[in-house]
Order: C-alpha cells, then structure tokens, then sequence
C-alpha cells in the first residue's frame, strides 16, 4: 500500500468494474472493520481505509447492494492510522484493523455496540461501564488453522487464510497468537510436510492454557505408523498434547486413542480453576476475562444468601466465581458436555452452591422448570446468535418481574 499527499483528489463519480480504481471518502467502520464510501452513487466497503480518509480503491467484488474493495493509496491519511505490526496484514485475513490505534479501534468497537442496540434492539443503555482493556498483540489463546499443501511452493501452509481468497496465508509467525502458539506455526508446516498425509490434513486446533497446549489435527485419512512416530516426536520436542480428529467433535482422541486431556486457566481474584477441552469455547484474551468476570462479580453486589441465575453459563466461568459471593447459582446451558465439565470445574474447586441444567435457551426456554424459580440476580452472556428466546418467553418475564433488585 502506497501513501501520498494530495490536496485536491478527485472524488470518483461512476461505478466501478471489477479490477477498476477509484477515489472514495471514507465516511465510516462496517462492524468488520472496513471502510465505508461511495462510488457513483452505490456503496463500497474498503477494506484497510478508515473515516475521514481519501483513499484510491481497487473493486474486488460486486454485490447488488454494496461493492467490495481494497485500498491501494492513501492519498489524505487518518491521525489515527499506525503502522501495522505484522508484515502479513492486508493479505492474511486473520486481522482487520492493526492499521488503526488500538485506543481508537476500541472506541470504535464501543461505538458500533451501542449503535446496533439502538438501531437494532431499539434499546438504550441506562448505565455504560468504562471498556475493559488488555494486551493487544500475543493475547489469543484459542485458533483455528488451515493447513495446504501447495503444489506451486511445493511444501505445506500452516496459517490463517488471505483476504478475498480460499487459500493459505504463507507465515511462519502470527503477532496476536498467544507466542506459544505462534512459535509453532514453522515447525507445524516442517512436520506436516514429512507426513503421508500432509494433503489430507486440512486444519489444526490449537489452544493454550496457562501451563499446557494442546492441538488438534484434523484429519481426513488414518496416519501411518511413520506418520504418529513424528507426532510423538514433535510432541516431546515442543512440549504440547497431539491429538487427531478423524471425523466430528466426539472422535478426538490423543495418538494413543487415550480421552483427550482438559486445559486450565485461572481465575486467582475467586480462587477459581476452570479446564476446558481445546474444542471448547472460552474467551481467547485471558487478561480480559479475569477483568470481565472480575467487574460482573463487583456489578451485581451480591450478598451471601442471593439467588443467582447464569444464562448461556458455558464451563462456570462467570458461575464459579459468582458462587464464592452468592448463596446459590443456577447456571443453564444447551451443550450437555459442556453442563458436564461444568459441574466437574465446580467440584474440583469445592463450590457445592452452584448447580448446573442442561436445557435448551434457543428453542423452548418455557418448558425450563429453573426459570419459573425466584431469583435475586440474572447474568446474561448470550453467544454470536443472540438471547432472543429466552428474553421474549413468558418463563423470563416471570423471571424478571420476581426479586430482581436493580443491578
């Protein structure tokens, strides 16, 4: 990407065809990230351009309401544009804002958020908590990487995928991975590229607890005993658990068909250990987390004999913690496995006041007997599809009209 100083650039006026340059104001940030302009008249999502900027945009894809570009030229730059710290960004896929200050990219994150409950959810916040912050670069402790082997490198990809494209970023490092992770992206595509298999090995997992990392293989043909001699070795050479995963969710198992062991992280404020399975959901910036549970617990004040009901409750993560405050937690959850390590996380920890339901929030909340209980305090942490049953339900409004002080 090249950057110049024009005074008077002349804003394009027409529509763009594909491969076509134009010169667009950027207005404002889709959710994604991406600049937002006009060319001739239609919409155009620019990726790499932020508000306020002229760019020169390269049309990569036309859609019937939006067109979809890149930028090729900054010609006005933004005071909030910085030099991206990764030598892959803009071509890898796995980031889309290391061009804007990370003050700003969280003002903008803030923004957008309270933007979408207004024009979305026609809700205004009554109270907004101060943004948590973090570690920006080497704070993500869950991936998934594609892996390919290319024919034209003649040698294996491990990485994230690139813009606008179904291939493999060609990287041997990744500047928000956790560094542990990160360090074994070269030695994967070293492995990979020794095995029978290396064009039937599609993807990896890879996940980080605080003393432990396991990956997970995704593969499409049985290894060979050459092949599992070389995950073993790479197992005891970097110090990580190889697990391979030959079809859905419930077949990964360690090289030995032995049950696939937990990971850990802590919670050291509530005395709290949680593990979890590297197919698991878990928030992937440990610093952010402990700081998020950490304000909800301070938020709801509890006392020591409230009755706390945790929705979309996970492993305990916010469960746990709230039972070291609270008399009771009722923590209710859709995946059964998940229900299951949460009430091993409770046990391991010695909380007997947190019980843990396996009951379907999306479909049918109104056939959950625990909503119809009384409760003094809810925490709510809905997944990426929404909370919308549950709220809407007569189960929750009974819920929300019962002992609920104002927290």
């Amino acid at each position: 990407m090249r950057f110049m100083d024009l005074e008077t650039p002349k804003i394009s006026d027409k529509p763009l065809r594909r491969g076509e340059n134009a010169v667009v104001e950027v207005e404002r940030l889709t959710h994604e990230g991406r600049g937002v302009a006009r060319a001739g008249g239609k919409v155009v999502f620019v990726s790499d351009a932020l508000p306020g900027e002229t760019v020169s945009a390269r049309l990569v894809k036309r859609r019937r309401k939006h067109d979809e570009a890149r930028t090729d030229e900054v010609l006005h730059a933004s005071p909030q544009r910085v030099e991206p710290r990764c030598r892959w960004f803009g071509a890898c896929g796995g980031c889309t804002l290391q061009h804007l200050d990370a003050e700003a990219q969280l003002e903008f994150k803030e923004q957008w958020l309270f933007d979408s409950l207004q024009r979305i959810g026609g809700v205004q916040p009554e109270q907004r908590m101060a943004p948590l912050r973090g570690p920006v670069w080497g704070y993500r402790r869950k991936a998934r990487l594609g892996v390919k082997f290319v024919d034209g490198k003649g040698r294996v990809l491990v990485g994230f995928r690139e813009r606008y494209k179904p291939y493999i970023m060609d990287m041997n490092s990744c500047e928000v991975l956790d560094p542990r992770l990160a360090a074994l992206i070269q030695p994967l595509q070293d492995l990979i590229g020794g095995m029978s298999i290396n064009r039937r090995l599609p993807q990896i997992e890879v996940a980080a607890g605080d003393d432990s990392i396991v990956l997970v293989l995704r593969v499409l043909d049985p290894p060979a005993d050459a092949d599992l001699a070389l995950l073993a070795e790479f197992e005891t050479q970097h110090g990580v658990v190889m697990c391979l995963q030959p079809g859905g969710l419930d077949t990964v198992a360690r090289l030995d068909g032995s049950d696939t062991p937990p990971l850990r992280y802590a919670l050291p404020e509530f005395d709290v250990g949680i593990q979890f399975l590297p197919i698991d959901f878990i928030q992937v910036n440990a610093a952010i987390n402990r700081a998020m549970v950490s304000q909800a617990v301070s938020a709801l004040a509890l006392k020591p004999d409230d009755r706390v009901l945790d929705l979309f409750c996970g492993l305990g993560n916010f469960s746990l913690p709230l039972a070291r405050n609270a008399g009771q937690v009722t923590g209710i959850e859709g995946h059964a496995g998940l229900v299951a390590r949460a009430t091993a996380n409770a046990q391991r920890n010695g909380i007997e006041n947190a019980e843990f339901i396996a009951a379907d929030l999306d479909s049918d909340p109104e056939s959950i007997a625990a909503l119809n209980r009384q409760y003094d305090a809810i925490l709510l942490d809905p997944p990426r599809s929404g909370a919308g049953a549950v709220c809407s339900s007569r189960s929750s409004a009974r819920v929300h009209n019962l002992d609920l002080r104002s927290r």
